[in-house]
């Protein structure tokens, strides 16, 4: 089976390493144990004597029951039974694909997005077509494009909500019409909501998983939860045949998951309110500390995210945006993932719930090379 390069994981993976203000990685300042201790009031050497007693078996091979009941309390209408922890989101995505998707079937899928929506199913032989976000529509599904993609051959529609790279969020009334245009052809929703609930005013973003019953959501605990090292995710949906499915494959690929990580998860979920709160708090900061400087900036324009932690940058100058953030990186310091990762160019995405000094001091390292390289 032959897979397309992971463009934005492979760059990541060169990259990083010249990191001296990392605005590339996408999480929202990642917790330590000891913090997730102090936030949910817990006596670090008590909980560090009952993880170490236990025994390093399997544990529970379809979830750790109180992981789940976590994770459930997210929705609205789902409960445990409709859960299946993996090993991260991206754990998550290839397991629906694997589960769900046949050669020939179409798959839609949004793009910009995490390119895994797209190139698995490619993977697979899926009849893959993009619903193209563009700025002009705010980065935001175009509902009569979707209808002139779907047939009914059309297995699975694949949005990302919020969107990385673009910070966008779809309206639940466009959500609503998605909805019908997928009930039309009887396909399943695939949702990428591992930024869900991280959005820039206190709006609630009801999930894909509660308005569908064809409807699946992915999720983690990296970045709504800040705590990307446990590598683990969920797939969520009412739609019994999803479950049955996955559960199925999932036992050619996984088994389980890690018993400590699950235990640590479970532990951050009881306390999903207070590590929400912290983070909308950073995020909300964070993108004002950008959305200043986009806007002193005559060569850089954006739409302003509405949620998650990334923002796609355009600039209007000549050069690619692979030799801009090579040079930003090796020149700078300057970590950022360049458009073409996601299939588009003269634009790079930037990660922008770090340290506030360190978000406006790798902007003004940006700031330095255009003035530097001539670029004014």
């Amino acid at each position: 089976m032959k897979t397309a390069i992971f463009k934005v994981e492979e760059w990541m993976n060169e990259y990083e390493k010249y990191s001296l203000f990392d605005l590339g990685n996408t999480t929202v300042q990642n917790l330590s144990l000891d913090e997730l201790f102090e936030i949910a009031n817990e006596n670090k050497q008590n909980y560090l004597n009952n993880i170490c007693s236990q025994k390093l078996g399997y544990g529970y091979i379809k979830g750790y029951p109180k992981l789940k009941e976590g994770i459930s309390k997210l929705y609205k209408t789902l409960s445990q039974d409709d859960i299946i922890p993996t090993i991260g989101a991206a754990g998550a995505n290839h397991l629906v694909f694997y589960s769900l998707v046949e050669p020939t079937d179409r798959v839609i899928s949004v793009i910009p997005t995490y390119q895994q929506l797209y190139s698995i199913p490619q993977s697979f032989g899926a009849d893959v077509q993009y619903l193209h976000l563009t700025q002009e529509n705010k980065f935001l599904p175009d509902i009569n494009e979707l209808k002139e993609l779907v047939t009914s051959n059309t297995k699975l529609i694949c949005l990302n909500n919020p969107n990385n790279p673009t910070g966008s969020l779809i309206p639940e009334k466009k959500l609503l019409e998605i909805i019908e245009i997928a009930k039309s052809v009887n396909a399943y929703i695939l949702s990428d909501e591992v930024y869900r609930g991280l959005n820039q005013t206190d709006e609630y973003t009801l999930s894909v998983a509660d308005l569908y019953e064809k409807g699946i959501s992915v999720c983690s605990m990296s970045k709504v939860f800040s705590l990307a090292g446990l590598r683990l995710g969920w797939i969520a949906s009412k739609n019994k045949d999803v479950i049955e499915s996955c559960i199925h494959h999932r036992e050619y690929n996984m088994i389980s998951c890690s018993i400590i990580d699950e235990c640590i998860a479970a532990l951050a979920l009881q306390n999903a309110d207070k590590i929400i709160k912290r983070n909308k708090k950073i995020i909300r900061e964070c993108l004002s500390i950008l959305d200043d400087w986009v806007q002193t900036q005559k060569h850089f324009s954006y739409i302003k995210p509405q949620a998650g932690t990334t923002a796609l940058i355009y600039y209007d100058f000549d050069m690619t945006s692979k030799e801009l953030c090579d040079k930003l990186a090796k020149g700078k310091g300057v970590f950022l993932t360049p458009g073409f990762c996601f299939e588009t160019e003269h634009c790079f995405r930037v990660g922008y719930c770090k340290n506030p000094e360190e978000l406006k001091n790798g902007l003004q390292k940006i700031r330095e090379f255009i003035q530097e390289s001539n670029l004014e």
